[in-house]
């Protein structure tokens, strides 16, 4: 049986042990490959119709869909998850009910955010009705916490627009950034704020068929939270990313300021209770779904590409979660041995998906293969073509009525966070 020809321009030791294990020859990009882990640059450079780059072939796969960008630039997926609650409402589903404050009801999981410079009016109208509340900064397509900056004084905001007008020229143009309200009561363990970092890995999305990956983590401050407005600038206290707290003195390498998805929900069930807990987690898989159908919309959804994100979301003393980013290429740098072993096992787990028993993919098949899915750590969490064969047209019109997403319990009978329940979630 031919080998897989493999290749990829990341050197990351979890890849290339995942490719030696499988005994895969690996190949530069230049020579004729099956599987290409690419950098998202390479990946749009593949799918660039300017460059003479050949038109991949049925027995090629890359790990970037072209345009990625519309989930994971920061702008882009507001934006999209904006529309996408505008379409509903439009069309009346029950999905886009709001309340008495006008808060949507059910997909109310981003916080208010504006793009700047763009939106500085709209900005500075919401700033003005509630003064008293902290924002942050972002830019829109950076990553591992740069250039990210509180403000809770209109003058930061203007100081900040002054300094972009003054750098911004006709070769470069200003850079787009979001200022978003901040969660200003996260819920705290130990005192320190932390956020999740949950993989998702999507196989399509027209039609749309993801999968949610059991070991996640919790990612910890290095310093305890003090919502005092003289503390905003101080990051230690504020970001999450380990990019980020690496720095601080008080850096813990041995557990690498991470908690595993399994202790947390121990946590949580202990402190908070099991039922607020299993809603916690429902709710949680509900904001991913619908932030990966509010892309499907404008994603090239390309039968050559597969894609691993890595979604962020912080929780608030409430108990709520609310979606902070979704990143296109999830760190597969190890900081810890825990850390090693989990992303080993997550590349291992996304090639078994990817690529059945190990064979040369022929994207032909990529819909109608019969190979039982061996899933590993990963749930389906939604699939849509499942979904639509499993209900009659009937009951899948009113399924799609009443919220628009169909129930799906996953081939492995067990769910997120979890190890003996099953995972229907809606």
């Amino acid at each position: 049986m031919a080998r897989v020809r493999c290749c990829t321009d990341l050197d990351k030791t979890v890849l290339t042990q995942n490719f030696d294990k499988r005994f895969w020859t690996s190949v530069t990009p230049d020579e004729d490959w099956n599987f290409y882990w690419a950098s998202v640059t390479t990946v749009r450079s593949i799918f660039n119709p300017s460059n003479d780059h050949p038109r991949l072939t049925d027995n090629q796969v890359v790990n970037h869909f072209p345009n990625h960008y519309e989930l994971t630039r920061k702008d882009l997926m507001v934006k999209n998850i904006k529309r996408y609650r505008r379409e509903l409402e439009k069309d009346g589903n029950m999905l886009a009910e709001k309340d008495e404050y006008g808060l949507y009801r059910y997909l109310d999981f981003i916080p208010v955010t504006y793009m700047m410079p763009a939106d500085y009016n709209l900005f500075a109208d919401d700033f003005r009705r509630d003064p008293n509340h902290t924002w942050i900064m972002k830019p829109a397509g950076r990553a591992q916490g740069k250039g990210i900056f509180l403000i809770n004084k209109m003058s930061q905001i203007k100081k900040w627009s002054r300094d972009g007008k003054s750098i911004a020229t006709t070769a470069q143009p200003r850079e787009t950034y979001v200022i978003s309200k901040y969660i200003d009561n996260p819920l705290l363990i130990g005192g320190k704020k932390f956020d999740l970092r949950l993989y998702v890995l999507v196989t399509s999305f027209k039609p749309l068929k993801c999968y949610l990956f059991r070991l996640g983590f919790g990612r910890f401050c290095t310093v305890k939270y003090i919502s005092s407005t003289n503390d905003i600038d101080n990051m230690f206290v504020h970001l999450t990313n380990v990019s980020y707290q690496k720095q601080s003195e008080d850096y813990n390498s041995i557990h690498g300021g991470k908690w595993s998805i399994d202790n947390l929900r121990l946590y949580l069930e202990g402190t908070r209770g099991k039922k607020l807990t299993d809603r916690l987690f429902d709710e949680m898989c509900w904001i991913i779904v619908h932030s990966l159908r509010a892309a499907a919309a404008v994603i090239t959804s390309d039968r050559h590409c597969f894609e691993c994100y890595g979604y962020d979301i912080i929780i608030d003393d409430n108990l709520k979660p609310w979606l902070i980013e979704v990143n296109a290429s999830p760190s597969l740098t190890s900081t810890t041995a825990n850390d090693r072993i989990m992303k080993f096992k997550l590349i291992n787990d996304i090639l078994n998906i990817v690529l059945p028993n190990g064979d040369i993919p022929d994207i032909r098949n990529k819909f109608t293969n019969s190979t039982p899915e061996v899933l590993g750590n990963f749930d389906v969490l939604y699939d849509e073509e499942q979904a639509c064969c499993e209900l009659n047209d009937k009951d899948y019109r009113e399924q799609k009525a009443r919220g628009g997403i169909v129930p799906l319990i996953s081939k492995t009978g067990t769910s997120f966070g979890k190890t003996k329940q099953s995972s229907a979630w809606r």
